[in-house]
């Protein structure tokens, strides 16, 4: 009960919309019965990291691939819609659009197909093509850009189709429902989630940076002595390089950012800095960046799987691994906590899955051979 009257305490006392008011209510327990997917949205568990951590340091990871759709995108997904419903931004039977490099793009169209609205989603043709068919079998649209025109493409790709049609944008990277939807949902789940225990360090990468700049702000506001750590690719240090992004009137971006380079880490850091994420970092929520190569989100993906049991991607892999590099170093007694964004399955094309056969290996024909039956041809 202290944990949840200090929660209320330092939420915001007035929000822009009674959706995003009613988001998170605080202590009440999970139902068992519920009259809609979105229902279901949020209260994701923490697990322990048993086998990777550093000794002396506690470890644990925020799985958001509990969401119903596998991924922390799903808290983006309903509040853009509600906030949108309840503004009147979205009128019924109007097609929703979005640019994406997935994640967000299944999210959005599940709630569509939940709520009746037609759905087109835009996408690089360089992102996994799982994604696509995930996306069409909610029956969405899904539109493909070039892949030399990179993720601002696709934004403008999708500015164009509103324009033309008459269709709702979603404008995940600059969306206010965005970090706000986090501020009061991931955030105080967090929160709680530790109430009666040690946190020194909190752990994301960035994306469309909701999730840094909405539940940062929020740890950062009840807990001042929790450090909010930031992490970034390697080679598309967006946020290292200090440079500011040009933008068009809307906050959208009005080209690549300089910095940017091409990475595996699908879901992390698009070829822009993304209004979001410009108002976490204006707001200094982050107190360390740790930058992350591509070769160790893969890695850490792998021995989450393979170690842990915790079946997430190479951003969670990224994630991951800016934690343990933190852990490394951190004081004795320290407690981390990293959010793992979504599933491995979101991932089977990718070099995530480069080394992972599909027909037996030598060792398990070996062991198909221990026995005198049922051999293959």
């Amino acid at each position: 009960h202290q944990a949840i009257a200090m929660l209320r305490a330092v939420a915001p006392s007035a929000l822009r919309t009674p959706s995003l008011a009613r988001a998170f209510r605080a202590g009440s327990a999970p139902r068992a019965i519920y009259d809609n997917i979105t229902q279901t949205v949020g209260r994701t568990p923490v697990v322990k990291i048993n086998r990777l951590a550093p000794a002396g340091v506690e470890v644990y990871a925020k799985c958001e691939f509990f969401n119903p759709l596998s991924s922390v995108k799903d808290r983006l997904a309903l509040a853009i819609i509600e906030h949108a419903e309840a503004t009147g931004a979205l009128k019924p039977g109007q097609t929703v659009v979005e640019a994406t490099s997935g994640n967000t793009g299944i999210s959005i169209a599940m709630m569509c197909a939940q709520r009746g609205y037609p759905c087109v989603i835009v996408m690089a043709e360089t992102f996994s093509v799982e994604r696509r068919k995930v996306m069409r079998a909610l029956g969405a649209k899904v539109v493909l850009t070039p892949a030399a025109e990179r993720g601002s493409g696709m934004v403008k790709k999708a500015q164009e189709l509103a324009a033309k049609h008459g269709w709702f944008l979603a404008r995940q990277f600059e969306n206010e429902a965005n970090a706000a939807f986090h501020q009061n949902t991931t955030g105080p789940e967090v929160l709680l989630d530790f109430a009666t225990r040690r946190l020194d360090y909190w752990v994301t990468g960035y994306g469309t940076g909701g999730t840094f700049a909405g539940a940062g702000a929020m740890i950062k506001k009840a807990r001042p002595s929790v450090k909010i750590v930031l992490s970034e690719p390697e080679n598309a240090a967006l946020v290292a390089s200090g440079t500011p992004q040009e933008r068009q009137a809307d906050g959208s971006p009005a080209s690549t950012h300089s910095a940017w380079a091409p990475h595996p880490i699908q879901g992390w850091t698009p070829d822009f800095v993304p209004l979001n994420l410009q108002g976490g970092l204006d707001e200094k929520v982050h107190d360390m960046l740790v930058p992350v190569s591509g070769d160790e989100a893969i890695a850490t993906a792998r021995d989450l799987a393979r170690k842990e049991g915790l079946f997430t991607g190479i951003s969670g892999g990224a994630t991951m691994a800016a934690a343990l590099k933190v852990a490394k170093d951190a004081p004795a007694g320290s407690v981390l906590c990293a959010m793992l964004p979504d599933t491995a399955e979101r991932y089977l094309s990718t070099p995530l899955f480069a080394e992972i056969e599909a027909d037996m290996n030598a060792d398990e024909v070996g062991i198909s051979k221990s026995t005198p039956g049922f051999h293959l041809g």
